[in-house]
């Protein structure tokens, strides 16, 4: 593989298998230095496979992953001290306290000259340096495994979904660490199954489904390369309107709102359905066209949808 000075990884035909399992199937990216790059997909899809392989924990069936020009299989000891790590399910010890708990592992990752109150202010948790472990929240608790996978000054952070579980307001709050990490300069590795974390924070988004690679772009492009059709959103109170769609033809589908979403593949499309819900009387509170979005565009290219919340089930990924 040549390798590019502008890339921090590199990826190659990798695959991985377990036994007759295909985790991962010949998939070939790369990630610049600098950005936030995401895997998105859902359980199962073989994000953290992926990962697992790129920071030196498993190793791939075949194909090849660099990082900073090393190769992952043959320079593990010069890679690893340049790497930073916040696995699935990150926990630590549940009687020591936040700033022991850095000082523990800036020790174990030989790093005594870590900058504790820097990177504790960094993921905003420097007035937490004497809370224990175990009385932290989730989103807390992040944020420290974020500070943690810091503590070695490394240039690759591979963030395995940070933010799983834990409610809306400390996913943002996660997000900001992950904002302050792009303007440091970091390359991130993220991996997500959250739409809004991955059009949010990400540069670059690869759709990853059965552990196949099905589009790469930045969120804007991805959309508009995939934009070839208009979404109606329609409010209402009547269930006519549901029904009125369905004998055009169309196929409805209520969103979280409430709203009825309906795809059309020509502006004509929306006087028609217009004209018919003024002849079958259904009310109508009001109506918006748009572009689809990022998980419409994810439904249309994998056929499966993203849900709000993992199943709990690891399994392989």
């Amino acid at each position: 593989m040549k390798t590019n000075v502008e890339h921090a990884i590199e990826v190659e035909n990798l695959t991985k298998c377990y036994g007759s399992l295909v985790a991962v199937n010949d998939i070939s990216f790369n990630v610049r230095q600098g950005e936030v790059f995401a895997f998105l997909g859902p359980n199962g899809a073989g994000k953290t496979t992926t990962v697992e392989i790129a920071d030196t924990i498993s190793r791939p069936t075949s194909g090849k992953v660099r990082i900073r020009g090393m190769d992952v299989t043959k320079q593990k000891r010069d890679i690893v001290p340049r790497i930073g790590v916040l696995p699935q399910g990150f926990s630590s010890f549940d009687r020591i306290t936040v700033r022991e708990t850095m000082q523990y592992y800036s020790r174990l990752f030989c790093c005594r000259n870590a900058d504790i109150d820097g990177l504790l202010e960094l993921v905003n948790l420097g007035d937490k340096a004497k809370e224990q472990y175990m009385k932290l929240s989730g989103g807390l608790k992040q944020r420290l495994g974020i500070a943690i996978a810091l503590v070695n000054d490394p240039e690759v952070v591979f963030l395995d979904e940070p933010t799983t579980g834990l409610d809306p307001r400390a996913r943002r709050e996660v997000w900001e660490v992950m904002l302050g990490l792009k303007k440091k300069g970091k390359t991130v590795f993220l991996t997500t199954h959250y739409i809004e974390e991955a059009e949010l924070l990400a540069d670059t988004v690869a759709i990853i489904s059965k552990g196949k690679i099905i589009a790469m772009d930045s969120p804007p492009q991805l959309i508009e390369s995939n934009a070839d059709y208009l979404v109606v959103t329609l409010q209402s109170l009547d269930e006519k309107a549901f029904e009125v769609l369905g004998k055009m033809g169309f196929e409805p589908d209520l969103d979280n709102h409430k709203s009825i979403n309906v795809r059309v593949e020509r502006t004509e499309d929306i006087r028609q359905i217009l004209n018919a819900m003024e002849y079958a009387g259904a009310s109508l509170l009001s109506m918006a066209v748009h572009k689809p979005n990022l998980e419409q565009v994810f439904l249309k290219l994998t056929g499966e949808a993203l849900h709000e919340e993992a199943s709990g089930e690891k399994g392989v990924e």
